[in-house]
């Protein structure tokens, strides 16, 4: 039996010995290894933070001190750690632990946060909300992991630099950069001093002392200054924190759990904001993952534990997204690609292999890379921003107001969009759709396989005065559904039958559509099945289609509220068309993680739910003679 199944809370981690707790810290490493290879999710930035989450949960009291991780995806080891061990074997699966805090599992996750940069300014928040109640709490935020490149960290920062009073740790887990590292007793008694609250007292009283002497005291003064700064500055890569005003300990190995105790030690006692600047290793202790080139098996699917090798899957939508864009990038030089610290996860790498000049990761920062490329497309290049589509609602204002108001030929290309399920309630693209209906002038297309992929994805780039979007799931993409038809830029799916439903198909909906009107017509049922190709703006020909029709029924992966379907009914209205029409899409609620096809499946966007719903509303109404028979005959 190891030491993991006794730890029920963060307390019991004072009872051990150093070496049960480097025991603990291997078996913790372990547990994550074989849960990661069945289940997937985030790997590498857990196995780099054991030893820190440790020594947080040492050194402060949570939940009465709060602990704000950014980014969530690296809390495995705090899950583990605050009584949820036995419940690990359930990560990322229905029903089962979430990839990220939580607050319905444990009083120890008091901010569910997914995307980056945001934990700064919970923990401001909550630090000073605990100092004007004078409540004896400490705040924790660990950030890192590439969020300190988000606008919102600094915006945090040089607010947090004025709350003196705040009781705030900021814990930088660096593992993406390297410092020469401070070396010997002066840089330990340095930190020390740093630290103590006499130390700002002394610091006062000798100021005001020189200032006093005539002449030469305000020199000496700043001469005395200058050399501690210079003296502090060469020792440890501090500055730019301390000239914010925030006190620095570091830089400490985060994979030494007694130094990272002693530092969190001494910030705790300080009493203000303090940076404790942590050097750590994506992938410590699992030679596969230091190996892997890429990102550290920062996200790996299921993998061997013993080779680290990744169990065989096949093409993803994202892939042919990629392969894609090294053809157009062959023809078009004016093509450049931009990224927001993803760009293995959404397929530019393949296009920054070819062309690097060409590409631009510009960090976790999305509002600059949407007006970013807004200046590039001044400038007479055409960018392609490849971003999860819940990623791009941290870019609303910029693209309505930087790109679409200055016309500007940019192209956001939207990466797991819809139901995404393992992630959770945070990365369902389920909101991108309905905010970009309100953008004047933006095009929106959603590929229903991988022919449209490449075919609008290439008139995507051929527009120079507008915003164009090319939205695509998460997974692997259906097999190619050919249009037996098309009108006016509209493809004809299915035609069979009279005109008694039109179903307007909307991307990745399209093969549910087609498995639809095929139990349709069993029923004696005439069904059209339309794929708009570009669903915004609605094109006329959908409502010519939807006037001849007794139906209508719009199905997208995306939020009843303001989609396509919504849009679709608004159009029609304005043009006099008063078709019944039915819209179903995903409901305005925060999902549960689990598969994506559950998800269809439980809020009711599987085949047979539809044909069912389909069927009752023709049954309620008139309904087609043939049903009638068909009904009768039974």
């Amino acid at each position: 039996m190891g030491y993991l199944q006794s730890i029920t809370a963060p307390r019991d981690l004072r009872d051990l010995s150093s070496e049960q707790l480097d025991e603990l810290a291997a078996e913790i490493r372990d547990v994550m290894i074989r849960t990661v290879a069945t289940n997937s999710g985030h790997l590498g930035p857990n196995l780099g933070v054991v030893e820190l989450t440790m020594a947080i949960h040492r050194v402060f009291e949570s939940p009465n001190d709060r602990v704000v991780f950014d980014t969530g995806h690296q809390t495995y080891v705090h899950k583990l750690l605050t009584g949820r061990a036995d419940q690990f074997g359930t990560l990322r699966r229905e029903g089962g632990l979430s990839g990220y805090p939580s607050q319905q599992e444990s009083e120890h996750d008091i901010v569910e946060n997914s995307h980056a940069s945001t934990a700064l300014s919970y923990a401001d928040g909550l630090a000073k909300a605990y100092a004007i109640q004078e409540q004896d709490r400490h705040v924790v935020a660990v950030i890192g992991d590439g969020a300190l490149t988000g606008g919102m960290a600094w915006e945090a920062l040089n607010n947090i630099a004025i709350a003196k009073s705040s009781r705030l740790v900021i814990v930088v887990n660096d593992n993406e950069r390297s410092y020469t590292p401070t070396i010997g007793g002066l840089a330990t008694a340095l930190t020390s001093l740093r630290t103590n609250p006499r130390y700002e007292v002394m610091l006062e009283q000798v100021k005001r002392r020189l200032n006093a002497v005539p002449g030469v005291g305000p020199a000496a003064y700043e001469a005395l200054h200058a050399v501690k700064k210079g003296m502090k500055d060469a020792l440890a890569p501090q500055g730019l924190f301390e000239d914010l005003g925030l006190k620095y300990v570091g830089p400490v190995d985060g994979h030494d759990r007694a130094a990272m105790e002693q530092a969190l030690t001494q910030a705790k006692r300080f009493g203000g904001p303090v940076i404790v600047h942590a050097i750590t290793r994506k992938g410590q202790g699992y030679d596969p993952a230091l190996r892997h080139e890429a990102d550290q098996f920062h996200a790996p699917g299921p993998f061997d534990v013993q080779t680290g090798a990744e169990k065989p899957k096949g093409k993803i939508w994202t892939d042919h997204f990629s392969e894609t864009m090294v053809e157009l990038g062959s023809r078009r030089t004016d093509v450049v690609a931009i990224t927001a610290a993803m760009m293995h996860p959404v397929g530019l790498d393949a296009f920054a292999a070819e062309f690097p000049d060409r590409t631009f990761d510009v960090g976790i920062a999305e509002q600059h890379a949407v007006t970013s490329a807004a200046g590039l497309a001044m400038g007479g290049m055409h960018p392609v921003f490849a971003v999860y589509a819940t990623f791009l609602n941290r870019a609303f204002d910029q693209v309505l107001m930087d790109v679409a108001l200055h016309k500007c030929g940019v192209t956001f290309v939207l990466d797991r969009s819809g139901i995404t399920g393992d992630d959770g309630a945070s990365h369902n693209g389920m909101w991108d759709m309905s905010l970009l209906q309100v953008v004047p002038g933006l095009r929106l297309a959603a590929p229903r396989d991988v022919p449209r992929l490449k075919e609008l994805l290439d008139e995507a780039v051929q527009v120079d005065d507008a915003a164009t979007v090319v939205r695509f799931p998460k997974g692997p993409p259906p097999e190619e559904i050919v249009a037996v038809d098309a009108v006016n830029g509209v493809d004809i799916l299915v035609r069979e039958g009279a005109e008694d439903v039109l179903i307007v198909a909307v991307g990745a909906m399209a093969s549910t559509a087609v498995e639809v009107a095929a139990a349709l017509r069993e029923q004696g049922v005439g069904v059209t099945v339309v794929d708009p190709r570009w669903v915004k703006p609605v094109n006329p020909a959908v409502i010519e289609l939807a006037r001849r029709h007794k139906r209508v029924w719009s199905i997208e992966d995306n939020g009843v509220v303001g989609g396509c379907g919504a849009v679709l009914l608004q159009t029609m209205n304005s043009a006099g068309v008063h078709t019944p029409l039915h819209l179903r899409g995903i409901p305005q609620e925060f999902l549960d993680h689990a598969k994506r096809g559950v998800i269809l499946e439980r809020i009711g966007l599987g085949a047979g739910h539809l044909t069912e719903e389909i069927l009752a509303d023709l049954r309620a109404t008139t309904e087609p003679q043939a049903l009638v028979d068909a009904e009768r005959g039974r």
